[in-house]
């Protein structure tokens, strides 16, 4: 053996393995949700131009060709009926998602929180069914 060899157990492999593994994605992790909210607002950003863009040229054909683009007050009154309900539906789902994705921190927190105990009755409940195999001194 060389100087460098430690002598490990698995367990304390599989720890020092485990704890460069989360360091690792501790400092990934807030890289990653940058990235993907930059993605997302440029998708965002994109789905608007190209929506404005067609409104546009449709628009400028219909003034070129003397196209009437009047629409009755009742279609425009269903339109933007239609369009606030959308809006309104769509709030409501970010809030019901947000609420949830809100529990199941808490409960992972709860969870982190509660870990040792969980831990410590485990290691309670192994002692009691060894206990009546080991030999005393």
């Amino acid at each position: 053996m060389s100087a460098q060899t430690q002598t490990t157990d698995a367990f304390s492999t599989y720890k020092q393995n485990v704890q460069k593994y989360f360091e690792n994605i501790s400092k990934i992790t807030p890289q990653y949700f940058q990235s993907i909210t930059y993605l997302q607002e440029e998708c965002m950003k994109a789905c608007e131009k190209t929506i404005n863009a067609s409104v546009s040229v449709q628009q400028e054909f219909a003034k070129k060709t003397g196209f009437s683009a009047e629409i009755p007050s009742a279609a425009k009154t269903a339109i933007v009926d239609t369009n606030k309900q959308i809006v309104q539906a769509s709030t409501l789902q970010n809030q019901f998602v947000k609420t949830t994705i809100d529990a199941t921190v808490q409960n992972i927190k709860t969870f982190n929180d509660n870990i040792n105990a969980f831990v410590e009755l485990n290691k309670n409940i192994i002692q009691s069914w060894i206990n009546p195999f080991t030999q005393k001194n």
